[in-house]
């Protein structure tokens, strides 16, 4: 197939999301597939040969690509577009996925996971990998998936769903209980998170907060175990366990080599796996995700799974955590990303149908 690994963009998980695509690529590429990577804010800016020639462009266009101990300067990354336009999608990208067989989404953050990217794509009439633009855009927002947890009785933290400004500080010091986690409602990779304990950081957290928004979930902190569990079709894989070297699985243990221990399968009970694994596999059907997902859980002393969040775009590099999952059932990296790419491609087709 002809497939357009779509990567880049313009969250706070940019790196993570180029780091994904070139492995996915390769991988495609290994498997025989005319694969070529393609940055969705940057666009073919770069790309000097005829546009029909691109999935035949010498290792699919793939840089090597690794993860900083910092996120990404975006403001950085805009001003280096040579066309300075307000579009999220550069020079040439729609052109480009209008000739894939398949738009292979190695996304994350706010600019691949919201639904807008898959709207689009539906749109130009291109299957794509992964959820469809409402159950992505659902998932993506914190506040909407607490929701869900909440109506289909899969077990969460107690929250609070904040909309706020500077003003609403102090009263919101006054109301929330501490120690609690603050959260971006559209956040991931641990960037827009606060775990304050005390009152006055509360306070400098909600502070903080508005730097990337003003809507926060703020939920009661769980103390336990870090578990995650991937669905891969319909069903559920192998826990992982993490075991970060910070305070908790940050930024910088996620993916900085030596930042986290991760085992899997998990050291738990096989009533514990089957407990995530039911409660992951409920949520993925809750919101309509499709084709594969990762859901994250506190596992406490008392051997009971808090549900954290789901993503419908979990990172794939060949070292992350569904990766792995996969391997521990027998699936190599390979194999994992052209199941995901042959079963997208059915999905998409009965949502045709």
């Amino acid at each position: 197939m002809k497939i357009v690994v779509l990567s880049g963009g313009l969250s706070t998980e940019r790196n993570v999301a180029l780091t994904s695509g070139a492995g996915i690529c390769r991988a495609l590429r290994r498997r025989g597939h005319r694969a070529v990577l393609v940055d969705m804010f940057l666009g073919l800016e770069n790309y000097s040969g005829e546009i029909e020639n691109i999935f035949d462009a010498p290792d699919g266009l793939c840089a090597d690509h690794s993860v900083s101990s910092a996120a990404p300067d975006l403001e950085a990354v805009r001003r280096s577009r040579r066309d300075q336009s307000p579009s999220m999608l550069g020079q040439g990208v729609l052109q480009v996925c209008a000739l894939a067989d398949l738009v292979f989404l190695a996304l994350h953050g706010s600019c691949g996971e919201d639904g807008r990217i898959q709207a689009t794509l539906d749109l130009l009439g291109v299957p794509y990998t992964g959820s469809n633009y409402v159950s992505s855009g659902m998932a993506m927002d914190k506040a909407i998936t607490k929701r869900f947890m909440d109506a289909e009785g899969i077990r969460t933290a107690p929250w609070h769903d904040v909309h706020y400004t500077e003003a609403d500080i102090p009263a919101l010091v006054e109301k929330l209980e501490v120690p609690c986690a603050v959260k971006i409602v559209n956040g991931g990779s641990s960037i827009g998170v606060e775990l304050p304990d005390t009152k006055a950081e509360l306070e400098a957290a909600l502070h903080h907060m508005l730097h990337y928004g003003d809507h926060v979930v703020v939920e009661k902190k769980i103390k336990g175990r870090e578990i995650q569990i991937a669905v891969l079709g319909d069903t559920y894989l192998p826990a992982v366990e993490i075991i970060p070297k910070n305070a908790y699985f940050d930024y910088e243990s996620k993916y900085q080599k030596g930042g986290a221990v991760e085992i899997c399968p998990a050291p738990i009970t096989e009533e514990e796996w089957h407990q995530v694994g039911r409660m992951a596999l409920k949520l993925h059907r809750a919101l309509g995700l499709s084709v594969y997902s990762r859901t994250d859980f506190i596992l406490d002393e008392e051997g009971r799974a808090w549900c954290l969040e789901v993503n419908t775009l979990p990172g794939m590099t060949p070292t992350s955590l569904v990766p792995q999952e996969a391997a521990a059932v027998g699936m190599d990296y390979d194999a994992l990303c052209e199941k995901i790419a042959e079963e997208s491609l059915r999905v998409r087709k009965a949502e045709r149908l």
